[in-house]
Parts: structure tokens; C-alpha cells; sequence
């Protein structure tokens, strides 16, 4: 019996891709991960059997020697999951840098990962693209505008690799609004972030992992994003 063709995800050494990466493991998915720095999580991956390549995607350099490494590892990938992600607030006179770094990192390394590496999910059977967005793109936003951006343009990838690489690969993109709270944040942060969804609740990363599931499952789904945001469209 031939072991499955592994899952690459992006990011995955803390919150959510940690998560996931921790949860395609016990569903039997071999998985490859990439990190930008050596944390606990990553470690924790390592020790399940993943495989973590360190990568910086905040440049074009960077993408590339990641494929290059990713292209040594394995000949095949049951699908991409691109969950890496930037967060960085537009400070005076840092804003070119703040827009090009959230650039590069939410859309030019998707956009050349998916170029360079969709021959390695060419192989006749399932094969999946997951691009993790953004809720923010539904409404942009005045304070992140770069972040929110950067995010929407994700969002167009995710439909313009779907047609360009139908009917043998999906692509599809989930887009989480709040998913779970960090340790640092207050009781009064906590309750305005809960009062902009209609199910006010903190649901946690599971729902990621359901919700990535479902697409990697679908067969009749691309071009799509989920919504993930438990009804702030309604408030």
C-alpha cells in the first residue's frame, strides 16, 4: 500500500496552522510546513513526522529558495494550503514597507507557489489549493488598509487559479473572522469583538480545520471562499 501524497502548509508553526497541520496528521496526511521561526509548535510538528522547511516569504528570493527546497522533498503533493500570514500596522513613513512586506508575503508567494509547484499536484487524483483570507475584505479596512488589501487580492488568486488550473486542480480560500482570542487580550476588547457577529462566540480552530476539510473532501467545489464569520454580515 502506498502511503498518501503529503499536504503543504504554509505557516503552520503556531494558532491556526499549527492547528490544522496537527489535525491533518491524525487524520493520516503526511504533512510538509513551512516556518519563519524556530517556536515550540514547529518542534511539535517535527516530533509528529512532519516536515518543516524554514522559509522567509517577505521577498521574491525567498519564495523561490523555498520551492526549490520544497521541490527537493517531495515529487507530488496531495494539496497546498496557503495559511502564512503577516500582520503589520502602517506606522508613518513605513508605510511602502508595510504594504510591499504584506504584498509579497499574503499574495506574490501564493501566486508563485501556485505557478511552480502545480505540477507537483498534477497527478490524476484529488489535488487542492486553500488560500486562508481574510474576513476584513468584505469591508476593507480604514486602519489596515494594507493588510486588508493585500488580503482581497488573495481573494482574487483563489478565483484566478481556479479557472486556470481546472478541471484537475481546486482552488478555493476560507475567510475566518475572529477564530480565537490571544492570552494578552482584555475583557473589554473581548466582549466588542464578540458583539460584531451575530453568534458572539470565540469558536476556536477547529472550525478552520472543519471548514478546510469540507474543501479538501468537496469534489464539486472551486472558486469559492467560505465564509467563516459566524454572521458578522448580519450585524
Amino acid at each position: 500500500m502506498t502511503s498518501p501524497d503529503p499536504i503543504l502548509i504554509t505557516g503552520a508553526g503556531q494558532r491556526l496552522g499549527l492547528h490544522c497541520a496537527r489535525r491533518l496528521i491524525e487524520d493520516g496526511h503526511p504533512v510538509i510546513f513551512s516556518y519563519r521561526r524556530e517556536r515550540e509548535g514547529v518542534q511539535a510538528l517535527r516530533e509528529l513526522g512532519a516536515i518543516g522547511l524554514q522559509a522567509d516569504f517577505s521577498s521574491e528570493a525567498g519564495v523561490l529558495a523555498f520551492i526549490e527546497q520544497l521541490k527537493h522533498r517531495t515529487p507530488r503533493l496531495r494539496a497546498i494550503v496557503h495559511n502564512a500570514s503577516d500582520w503589520l500596522k502602517e506606522q508613518p513613513g513605513q508605510e511602502a514597507e508595510a504594504f510591499t512586506r504584506l504584498f509579497s508575503v499574503h499574495m506574490l508567494a501564493p501566486y508563485l507557489i501556485n505557478l511552480h509547484c502545480a505540477e507537483l499536484l498534477a497527478h490524476g487524483g484529488p489535488a487542492d489549493i486553500v488560500h486562508i483570507s481574510d474576513d476584513v475584505t468584505r469591508k476593507g479596512s480604514a486602519r489596515h488598509i494594507a493588510y486588508a488589501a493585500s488580503k482581497a487580492g488573495l481573494d482574487s488568486l483563489t478565483l484566478s487559479f481556479a479557472a486556470r488550473l481546472a478541471p484537475g486542480i481546486k482552488v478555493n480560500g476560507i475567510a475566518p473572522a475572529l477564530i480565537a482570542f490571544r492570552p494578552e487580550d482584555d475583557d473589554a476588547y473581548k466582549a466588542q469583538a464578540l458583539a460584531k457577529s451575530a453568534l458572539r462566540m470565540e469558536p476556536g480552530a477547529e472550525v478552520v480545520y472543519q471548514s478546510l476539510r469540507f474543501l479538501l473532501d468537496n469534489p464539486y467545489l472551486t472558486g469559492t471562499t467560505l465564509p467563516l464569520n459566524g454572521g458578522r454580515h448580519l450585524i
